[in-house]
């Protein structure tokens, strides 16, 4: 390219042959990301937008409705606001238990622990299962009837739960499903640990700083920007929540459509799979779709908002 002060002439660009040769293999080697990209990501998103604003299933041609699905699901449909309580209940308290075990793990496994090699991959292996297999395997420690769980609990003379059964106790267990899938957490906070300044800790001894002083004052902030990552993740993550509810409440004996008892894990992935694939009612379940991403999107920014007063950046 020819400079001309502050200006740069393109049309040297189009007349030197090895910087138009490098563009155009450039632009073929983008190509089928490119393609992938338009196809599979954003005309779907365009035409879900669409098909939001009419009444469509696969069977029929889409018909126009303007905003009748967003106004049916906020006024006259009881299973959305039952799926948005119970996704909202498990992004707040699944996420937050989740990522205090995960740096409660990683504190312990930071220390001088003889075997901590061991113990680091034995907590991180429950993350890396299929969630399938993991649910199945839960599936047998929460039975009501011989799980090994109750089993436990019944050696120290207390009485067995239904873990599944019991609608107090369905969003619990699977929390505590989830906890016990955060070993991918505790490794990204066990990095962080290890990367806070010792001289930091070593001056703060000076000062005469305790355990919980030297937490709060240099762990924390030290892990802010991790902390700041896994909350977006786990919010992003939580109100995608599936799967696990989706095998144990059909595996459990329950109606696909009920989710659990008194639909206790209909959850808002779950119901909009059932409206989309089930009922086959495409545009109710695209209008949910970005009901769900302008709730991310809010809650994101209101997160990052925040994150200018607690999190705290080398530097």
């Amino acid at each position: 390219m020819r400079s001309t002060g502050n200006k740069v002439s393109r049309v040297g660009f189009f007349q030197n042959p090895i910087k138009r040769t490098r563009t155009i293999w450039g632009f073929l080697f983008s190509l089928p990301w490119i393609i992938g990209f338009l196809g599979f990501t954003l005309i779907p998103i365009i035409q879900s937008f669409y098909y939001s604003l009419t009444e469509y299933s696969i069977f029929r041609s889409p018909k126009w409705v303007g905003l009748d699905n967003y106004v049916y699901l906020f006024t006259r449909d009881r299973l959305f606001t039952t799926a948005l309580k119970n996704t909202l209940y498990m992004t707040v308290f699944g996420t937050a238990l989740t990522l205090i075990v995960a740096l409660l793990l990683a504190l312990l496994l930071n220390t001088k622990l003889r075997a901590r090699s061991l113990f680091r991959t034995i907590f991180y292996i429950p993350s890396i299962l299929p969630q399938v297999a993991s649910s199945l395997v839960w599936m047998w420690i929460l039975n009501s009837r011989w799980g090994l769980l109750n089993n436990l609990l019944n050696s120290l003379g207390i009485a067995s739960v239904n873990w599944f059964g019991d609608a107090a106790y369905t969003k619990p267990s699977l929390i505590m499903i989830g906890v016990w899938c955060c070993g991918n957490i505790m490794i990204i906070f066990l990095a962080a640990l290890q990367d806070v300044p010792r001289s930091l800790y070593e001056a703060a001894e000076i000062d005469g700083a305790g355990t919980m002083s030297k937490f709060r004052h240099i762990t924390l902030p030290s892990l802010s920007p991790s902390l700041l990552f896994q909350i977006i993740m786990g919010v992003i993550n939580g109100f995608q929540y599936f799967t696990q509810a989706y095998i144990i409440s059909n595996a459990s004996g329950a109606e696909q459509r009920t989710y659990g008892p008194q639909n206790s894990m209909l959850f808002y992935a779950g119901y909009m799979y059932s409206r989309g694939f089930v009922n086959f009612d495409m545009g109710l379940a695209s209008a949910m779709a970005w009901v769900l991403f302008i709730i991310v999107a809010i809650v994101t920014v209101i997160i990052l908002k925040s994150s200018r007063r607690w999190v705290y950046y080398g530097g």
